[in-house]
């Protein structure tokens, strides 16, 4: 079968995605900008000439940051930081309980803390964040499946005064610093590895605890891909049932994660992606977690290419644009963040850096997640990185130039996000920022 067919979807529904998406970038993600430039004394002054350039967005594009520094060399190192910060404004930072804490009391923060693969220490990401103008995203406070072993054995009494430490830790230190908190993440396990994974209150008992040491944060719950996006789409599913029942519990879940991985074999992918690849699907499950009135988080991404090979490199690509599109023109959606940037470092390292094991813990992994990067492993860009780049700086970015009419007004339209004004008067230069908001009325006075 020409692998080409797994997109075949999105050309059958081609007419239904362009609409839903021009309409939906248009309405939803532009806005106007009414600028006002007047003297000292108030007065407007016309035929002044400003240049709008974007610098920003204000929605979030991200990936994981977990392979910050991690890397066999200084120069991979930096390749990788420079690839990340030409296109991203948010970064997922690995807050997981056993990395965090993998002995009792031995917690891994500061900057200067031992190493562990794929687990950056939360202060070193900080840093670069912070360095950068990079949102950070915290990942995750209550996911069970990531707990410490020196905890599982322990009794639900136990688990939680050891979770309620880890809280106050955490919100002593990042509270203030990071405005997305991930709570709990992916509930769907057969069976959890402690006793409190069991408990019919988990999810409750978690937000009741994080709305307490996090008050003003942005509280997120998350789920793998199949309770996402693969279900019937209506108010019975799994997802949509527990998200339902924890609110009317009085759990304050702020936003609602959906993961997408697609995690499939490559004989399998065809078969496996017919809901995951069929824009009518997306949109449907879009549309029923959107009426929970909760802003909506596309929070782990991987689109594969199985090879690279230049023709699955290109599918990969054509893939993430089609995604990207839906999901950016949704109203409700405000976070697309791709998981990992390079192919190959999902897995466990050998002694030998260059020589990579599929596996993670207990999870055999195949050419689906070694090939779903957007960075080959020698960290040259592949097509997909290209796409992400151009939609986010290019096809979704306004430049644009305007005058000041007889009463010194401006306006124009633009993409939510931050600006760089240069306003030219008397053959002189002037700089402004300005920030173009969906939460705004967007009207700039500037005294010149």
């Amino acid at each position: 079968m020409d692998r080409r067919n797994v997109l075949e979807f999105f050309v059958k529904q081609k007419e239904f995605m362009n609409e839903r998406v021009s309409c939906g970038i248009e309405h939803y993600r532009k806005g106007d900008a009414t600028i006002r430039v007047i003297d000292k004394n108030g007065n407007p002054i016309n035929n002044v000439v400003i240049k709008a350039k974007q610098k920003n967005h204000e929605f979030r594009f991200g990936a994981s940051i977990f392979l910050l520094d991690e890397l066999e060399s200084k120069e991979k190192n930096e390749i990788y930081k420079k690839a990340f910060l030409d296109v991203f404004n948010m970064a997922t930072l690995p807050f997981y309980w056993d990395a965090t804490e993998p002995k009792p009391g031995q917690t891994r923060y500061d900057i200067d803390s031992p190493k562990m693969y794929r687990r950056p220490a939360i202060d070193l990401c900080m840093e670069f964040c912070q360095k950068h103008g990079i949102e950070p995203r915290e990942h995750a406070l209550a996911y069970e499946g990531f707990f410490p072993p020196w905890i599982w054995d322990a009794s639900v009494d136990e688990i939680k005064d050891k979770l309620e430490k880890r809280f106050i830790e955490i919100s002593s230190r990042y509270k203030d610093k990071i405005n997305t908190i991930e709570v709990t993440n992916e509930m769907y396990w057969p069976k959890g590895r402690s006793a409190f994974y069991e408990d019919p209150d988990y999810v409750l008992w978690c937000f009741k605890l994080a709305e307490k040491y996090f008050p003003n944060n942005q509280l997120c719950i998350n789920e793998y891909t199949p309770l996402a996006w693969e279900e019937d789409c209506s108010t019975t599913d799994k997802y949509y049932s527990y998200i339902k029942d924890n609110l009317n519990k009085g759990a304050r879940i702020d936003a609602i994660g959906m993961q997408y991985h697609l995690f499939n074999k490559p004989e399998e992918e065809y078969e496996k992606t017919r809901l995951t690849l069929n824009p009518e699907n997306l949109y449907k499950h879009l549309d029923l977690y959107a009426s929970f009135g909760k802003p909506i988080q596309i929070t782990e991404v991987t689109a594969p290419a199985y090879s690279w090979n230049p023709e699955d490199e290109e599918i990969q690509a054509q893939m993430i644009e089609y995604l990207y599109s839906i999901w950016f023109s949704h109203p409700n959606v405000e976070q697309i963040i791709y998981w990992n940037l390079v192919d190959g470092y999902a897995f466990v390292l050998e002694e030998d850096p260059e020589k990579i094991r599929k596996t993670q813990g207990d999870m055999t992994l195949g050419e689906n997640i070694y090939y779903g990067g957007l960075l080959r492993f020698d960290l040259s860009p592949k097509p997909a990185y290209f796409k992400i780049k151009e939609l986010i700086k290019e096809r979704w970015h306004t430049n644009t130039e305007v005058v000041t009419s007889t009463n010194g007004v401006a306006t124009f339209r633009g993409f939510y996000g931050k600006y760089d004004l240069e306003i030219f008067i008397d053959g002189k230069l002037v700089n402004k920022e300005i920030s173009l908001s969906k939460k705004a009325n967007n009207e700039f006075v500037i005294e010149i």
